[in-house]
C-alpha cells in the first residue's frame, strides 16, 4: 500500500497534523510551489519533465548526489515511461522517497535501550546548532515517559556552557552534573555515570564540547570520553546522537562530517525542522552518511521534539499533493 493510499485515512492525517505543520516553511517554498505547477504545466513525461524535477528537489537541499540517482532511477523505470500523464507520476515519486531513506534496510529510529542497566547517550555536534536545548527536549520527553534522567554538563570549554544546561536541566526538571569551566569532560562524565548509578537513574543525556582547534583535538577528547563511558558501563555509550540544525542545509552536513569522522556516530537529532525551506536535508543525511534520524525539532517549547517517523515525515513534504487526490 503507498502513501497516498495510507493517508486517505482521517486517523493517519491527523497522528501526522504535527509533521504537517512543521514543514510548512518547506512545502511553501519556491521550490516546493513550483513541484505542484510542474505536474500541472507538462502533459507528457519527457526530459525536460526530468530536468525540472531534479532542479526543484537540488533546491529543497535533497543533495545533489541523492537527487541526480534518484531522478535516473525514475527516467530508467518501465513503469514510468508508460505514464499517460504527469499526474500519474505523483504516487510513484512520493513511494519513491521511502526507497532512498530505507535503502531496503529496517531502519530502527528508537533510542537504543539497555534495560538491566544505565542508559548514556552522548550528544555530539558543532556550537550554535542547539545542542543544549536539544538534550533538555530528549530529557524531559524522556521524563514524561517515566523514566529517571540526569544530565552530564560534559562541555566544559565553551563559556556559559554549563549555566545554559543547569536552566535547561531545571525546566526539563532533571539534574545537571558539572563541574568549573575549563574542567576535564572525562572526569564530569565519571562524576555523573557515578551519581545516576548511586540514585538509580535509566538514563544519563551527556554534552560535549562544539568546537576542539583540529579534528585530531576532537577525535582524542570524544575517544576519552567513550573510554571512561564504557569503562563504567559496558553496554554504554547505547547511543552518540549527532545534532544538526536543518536551517543549515548541505552547510550543515558539511560541518556535521568532522564528528562523523571523529567517532561511531548512531544516530541524528534534527534541529529547527519548523523553521526552514530545506526540509529535505533528511534524505540527504540518509543517503550521504547511511546514520538515521532519530529525533526531529519541531518549535522552541521543551515539548517541540519528536521521534522521526518516516511516514509522516513524507506526508509533511507532500501533505498538498497526497490530499489534492481526494
Amino acid at each position: 500500500m503507498g502513501l497516498f493510499d495510507i493517508f486517505k485515512s482521517k486517523k493517519k492525517r491527523k497522528e501526522a497534523e504535527k509533521y504537517k505543520n512543521t514543514m510548512e516553511k518547506t512545502r511553501k517554498s519556491p521550490s516546493f510551489l513550483r513541484l505542484k505547477k510542474l505536474f500541472d504545466n507538462f502533459s507528457e513525461v519527457n526530459d525536460d519533465f526530468f530536468d525540472e524535477l531534479e532542479e526543484i528537489f537540488i533546491m529543497a537541499d535533497i543533495g545533489v548526489d541523492t537527487v541526480v540517482k534518484f531522478v535516473d532511477e525514475l527516467r530508467d523505470d518501465k513503469t514510468v515511461q508508460n505514464l499517460d500523464s504527469p499526474k500519474e507520476l505523483q504516487a510513484i515519486i512520493i513511494d519513491k522517497m521511502f526507497d532512498i531513506y530505507l535503502k531496503g534496510q529496517i531502519v530502527n529510529s528508537n533510542l537504543v535501550e539497555d534495560k538491566d542497566n544505565l542508559n548514556v547517550y552522548l550528544f555530539v555536534g558543532v556550537n550554535g546548532v542547539g545542542k543544549t536545548t536539544t538534550i533538555a527536549k530528549v530529557a524531559y520527553k524522556l521524563k514524561k515517559e517515566g523514566k529517571k534522567v540526569c544530565l552530564a554538563a560534559g562541555d566544559t570549554f565553551r563559556a556559559g556552557a554549563i549555566q545554559q544546561l543547569q536552566i535547561w536541566g531545571d525546566r526539563a526538571g532533571c539534574p545537571v552534573i558539572s563541574k568549573p569551566e575549563g574542567s576535564d569532560p572525562s572526569s564530569v562524565i565519571y562524576d555523573a555515570i557515578s551519581y545516576a548509578k548511586e540514585n538509580d537513574y535509566d538514563c544519563l543525556l551527556c554534552d560535549t564540547a562544539g568546537r576542539l582547534q583540529t579534528k585530531v583535538n576532537l577525535m582524542k577528547e570524544l575517544e576519552k570520553i567513550k573510554k571512561v563511558i564504557s569503562r563504567e558501563v559496558p553496554s554504554a555509550p547505547q547511543d552518540t546522537l549527532l545534532v544538526i540544525d536543518a536551517t543549515t542545509g548541505q552547510n550543515g552536513l558539511n560541518q556535521a562530517k568532522a564528528f562523523i569522522e571523529a567517532t561511531n556516530v548512531s544516530g541524528v537529532v534534527l534541529t529547527k525542522l519548523d523553521g526552514t525551506a530545506k526540509g529535505g536535508i533528511v534524505l540527504a543525511i540518509r543517503d550521504i552518511y547511511d546514520i538515521p534520524i532519530k529525533f526531529v525539532g519541531t518549535g522552541e517549547k521543551i515539548s517541540d521534539i519528536e521521534y522521526f517517523d518516516l511516514e509522516q515525515y513524507i506526508y509533511g513534504l507532500f501533505a498538498e499533493l497526497i490530499e489534492e487526490e481526494d
